[in-house]
């Protein structure tokens, strides 16, 4: 499969679809029963990854501390007021092995829906977790020495952070995997990469992965950093992700790796060899309504944005429809999702859903269909179905003043994408809760001396411009709250 310049991802929580799957089958449902139809639409509205959220072996230890944690136990009631015990059959980050859980099939059902995948078109993405394991790993029993041991000290200084683990060959004090910024997450147990063996190890898993996958998402990639470990555990490590990359596409070319990742290292990882680094800044600066740092953000080098993963929302973040308000929502969707980088979505978005699901959970409630939203998501949707889109150029237009003193043209961010054949499209956003004007620039040459006609593809608006006015002045705009329009423009005959 050709690789595409600016895909498009699609995040399922497998789990919760196979669910929903067994009650309309009166059954267990398992990948073989996820239909055809349902991959043929998914093919259709232009995706070309789907990434299967939480398919991994877990173990009774780490369901047990997820049904009884009384703070997970207090989301869990929030999300499901009728919520029951199978409800909760552990987090799918907490990995036991990497094979394909029993219950959804095991590892030839997976193969099965990859090759179902492949026939239309679409690439399957899967989870690798690399700073932890689940408490039922086998490597507790089998190699004790890949994990970071406590002493009795910690354990009194930090009980949070550590647990006694029962071994048929002897009891061990290990810590729990965990970031540097907050308590340790009690159904699993830290790895030390620290230990060049365990590196090893770890690069084995990601070989079996790329066996059954196209790509894989990697967890909270940055903690594996050398300094980043350091910091953590105060064991210095030699680096991994180059050579776990290089290891993996020498046996799999094209192999593809997207990393979760905070605190400003995303460049970091993208030389380290991934494809693709999570974008959470643009996310922060649009969850805080601000047009300005927005527009600001798209100045960084083409060569770091191409390899962002653009998003509203994903299993870790809240919904869109709750953190986002009516109208912010959909130029929000606009400036993420019609910006250069992988464009990443996710399961209950386009209908507007508004109760996040826990990884620990394998049941969603049932929530009303938000119509409107979800029309507006497949008008974008067909845009980015578009060639121009998915393989064009991009480039961030200026906004200025539409008269002295004007402050509202910094409310605006705009794009433009330009075709192969000369194919044009504007992108225009007032990224604000009130009415803005601004004159757009439009660096583009050939408009001059011909008539052009702006439609706008979300909507039923059209104008007829000059294309010297153009050129001279800008596309001058005075929009509503929120305002965002994708026009198209076509020379006038």
């Amino acid at each position: 499969m050709r690789a595409v310049r600016y895909p498009a991802l699609f995040q399922i929580n497998t789990r919760v679809w196979l669910t929903k799957l067994a009650r309309e089958l009166g059954r267990p449902a398992t990948l073989d029963d996820i239909p055809d139809a349902e991959l043929d639409r998914l093919a259709a509205e232009g995706f070309d990854w789907i990434w299967m959220l939480s398919v991994w072996q877990t173990g009774s230890k780490g369901r047990e501390v997820s049904r009884n944690n009384p703070d997970w136990r207090a989301e869990f009631e929030d999300t499901l007021p009728d919520l029951t015990e199978n409800d909760i059959p552990g987090s799918g980050f907490a990995i036991a092995d990497y094979q394909v859980h029993l219950e959804l099939g095991g590892p030839t059902a997976l193969a099965r829906l990859r090759a179902r995948l492949r026939q239309r078109g679409l690439k399957l993405m899967l989870d690798f977790v690399p700073n932890h394991t689940g408490l039922d790993h086998h490597w507790v029993e089998t190699h004790p020495e890949y994990y970071i041991k406590g002493s009795e000290l910690d354990l009194a200084k930090a009980p949070q952070n550590y647990t006694w683990v029962k071994r048929k060959s002897g009891d061990l004090l290990l810590a729990y995997g965990r970031d540097p910024y907050f308590s340790g997450w009690p159904d699993t147990l830290q790895l030390n990469y620290a230990n060049p063996d365990l590196q090893a190890a770890m690069i084995g898993e990601l070989l079996n992965i790329a066996s059954q996958c196209d790509g894989v998402r990697c967890d909270m990639a940055m903690l594996v950093l050398p300094d980043i470990f350091l910091n953590t555990w105060g064991n210095a490590s030699p680096p991994f992700w180059e050579k776990a990359t290089s290891a993996v596409r020498e046996q799999h070319p094209g192999f593809c790796f997207l990393a979760e990742v905070y605190w400003d290292r995303e460049w970091t990882l993208q030389q380290e060899g991934f494809d693709y680094t999570y974008d959470k800044r643009l996310y922060d600066r649009l969850r805080e309504r601000n047009s300005r740092a927005t527009r600001d953000h798209f100045l960084a080098d083409m060569a770091f944005q191409n390899k962002l993963a653009r998003f509203l929302e994903n299993h870790d973040e809240p919904r869109a429809a709750t953190t986002f308000p009516p109208g912010a929502h959909e130029a929000a969707a606009v400036i993420t999702f019609l910006s250069p980088g992988l464009r990443f979505f996710h399961q209950g978005q386009f209908e507007g859903r508004r109760k996040r699901i826990s990884p620990h959970l394998n049941r969603a409630p049932e929530e009303p269909v938000n119509h409107q939203l979800e029309e507006f998501y497949q008008r974008l949707l067909a845009v980015l179905r578009r060639p121009i889109v998915r393989e064009g150029d991009w480039q961030l237009l200026t906004c200025d003043l539409a008269w002295d003193g004007n402050w509202t043209s910094n409310c605006f961010v705009a794009f433009a994408w330009q075709g192969p054949s000369g194919e044009l499209l504007i992108i225009a956003v007032n990224y604000a809760a009130h009415q803005s004007q601004c004159h757009v620039r439009l660096p583009f040459a050939d408009l001059d001396g011909k008539r052009w006609q702006l439609h706008d593809e979300l909507g039923t608006d059209t104008y007829d411009r000059d294309g010297h006015d153009l050129l001279s002045r800008g596309l001058y705009l005075d929009t509503s709250p929120w305002k965002a329009s994708v026009f198209s423009v076509t020379q006038v005959t």
